[in-house]
């Protein structure tokens, strides 16, 4: 189930708030940009960068993901392993609230989400 109008407004305006603080300095974007995805319930955070050996491809390079889990109102935390398969961020799996989910990936203890 997705989520409602209000809950989206409410998790963009979060989540804007977010990359205004982490975005790289405007001369550096085309070249390396942080964006986000929503999709049902699950919210991802991603690099956007231009193909290495074809730079008028963009390509987005998930890196951390939560999903919202209504029956337990508790948001499972996930990083992408070099196998680009997703894992439970084990010291933290699940957080009560996405600014929490956001702390977790900006702190990154473990570099996990962002090496």
């Amino acid at each position: 189930m997705a989520f409602s109008e209000e809950e989206l407004a409410e998790h963009k305006k979060l989540l804007d708030l977010y990359l205004e603080a982490v975005r790289p300095p405007e001369k550096i974007r085309p070249k390396l940009d942080i964006g986000y995805s929503i999709e049902d319930q699950t919210i991802e955070l991603y690099e956007i960068r231009p193909l290495w050996n074809n730079p008028e491809k963009i390509l987005n390079h998930p890196y951390a993901k939560t999903s919202w889990v209504k029956v337990k109102n508790r948001w499972n935390v996930y990083w992408r392993r070099a196998n680009l398969k997703w894992h439970p961020y084990e010291p933290s799996p699940e957080v009560s609230t996405l600014g929490d989910f956001l702390r977790i990936v900006e702190d990154d203890e473990y570099a996990c989400f962002k090496g």
